[in-house]
């Protein structure tokens, strides 16, 4: 376990930023991060899963550290169900196919999202109707202060859209170590409600779907809008779709009836982003090194040396046109660094 200085972060984080960390150390055990902690207690900390939702706009003035812990297990079943927890180390689309692999279902609809599985409750990631809320138990994380380890229920976590008490209450304070999720075994709750998926299983006439051909349709769908960040760096959706009450979205309604919307509760719809940025005009827009992705608007890409400070530029300049077109304020769900 050793601590580097001057240590580059390009390629720990998808959106291929170079930006430096003043010292960098990876952790493989509980043990390595509670000793690490213990030994730097007075230094600044920035703690790193998989870099994927973040967007470095400087460099980190403080140690980094990186969690690299990795396992998985079941550690209880029945003939419905099976608990499955997993290091916050794991990739989580590795993950993922691993559960399929198993045939446990629940997560085959969030295939192919970047990051770990540390960071999902973090974010409450989700996508095509599902959020990790829906399979969420409890999470273990080290306390930060003590070195305590505190286990965090489902409740306990105040899980919102794209929401946690992670981003919230206890930013900075934990560090998640495992995360345990519910699947099922049989009966499997498959959920092709959005179009998207509903056609992609149309075009290879599949009727009774699999947990892995959900997967597999999944995976088709979010290759031919969205770019691998091996290959064009990004952080997947850079904004949230915004929420909005029916009263206030009724009067914008009716000056962009053409608006598309979902349906979130009785008193509130939600607008995709994509489609007010692609209204707007940004849909494969390039401003030097960075740009809108020409497939998909939610996603902001680096094609090649672009500066965290220039995608964060393009970012407001959407927010702003958005506003003032539109009268809808969105919000960005990368972590702006």
């Amino acid at each position: 376990m050793e601590i580097q200085t001057n240590f580059s972060l390009k390629y720990y984080n998808t959106f291929g930023i170079e930006a430096k960390a003043k010292q960098f150390v990876a952790v493989h055990t509980i043990a390595e991060l509670t000793a690490i902690l213990e030994q730097n207690r007075s230094e600044n900390k920035f703690i790193l899963g998989g870099g994927s939702n973040m967007l470095l706009t400087k460099d980190i003035d403080a140690l980094v550290i990186h969690i690299d812990l990795k396992g998985k297990r079941i550690i209880s079943e029945n003939e419905d169900f099976v608990w499955v927890e997993s290091q916050a180390g794991e990739n989580w689309h590795e993950f993922v196919l691993w559960t399929i692999g198993q045939n446990f279902g629940g997560l085959e609809n969030m295939s192919l999202i970047p990051g770990n599985v540390g960071t999902t409750p973090v974010q409450n990631i989700g996508a095509y109707g599902t959020e990790v809320k829906d399979t969420f138990v409890s999470c273990e994380a080290v306390t930060v202060a003590n070195l305590d380890l505190k286990t965090f229920t489902k409740e306990e976590c105040h899980f919102g859209y794209r929401e946690s008490i992670f981003k919230n209450e206890v930013k900075d304070q934990y560090i998640i170590t495992t995360v345990v999720f519910k699947l099922t075994k049989r009966n499997h709750n498959i959920n092709t409600s959005y179009g998207d998926i509903t056609n992609e299983l149309a075009k290879n006439n599949i009727l009774n779907p699999s947990l892995e051909e959900i997967s597999n349709a999944v995976i088709a769908i979010r290759q031919s809008k969205l770019p691998d960040p091996k290959e064009l760096g990004n952080s997947g959706s850079f904004f949230k779709n915004p929420i909005l009450l029916k009263i206030d979205f009724e009067k914008i309604h009716q000056q962009f009836p053409e608006m598309k919307y979902y349906d979130v509760s009785e008193t509130e719809v939600k607008v995709p982003a994509g489609w007010l940025i692609e209204q707007a005009g940004f849909k494969g827009k390039r401003f030097g090194e960075a740009g809108i992705h020409k497939n998909q608007a939610l996603v902001l890409v680096n094609y090649g040396n672009a500066t965290g400070q220039e995608i964060l530029t393009i970012s407001k300049n959407i927010q702003e046109t958005i506003f003032t077109t539109f009268g809808i304020h969105i919000e960005a769900e990368v972590n702006i660094i």
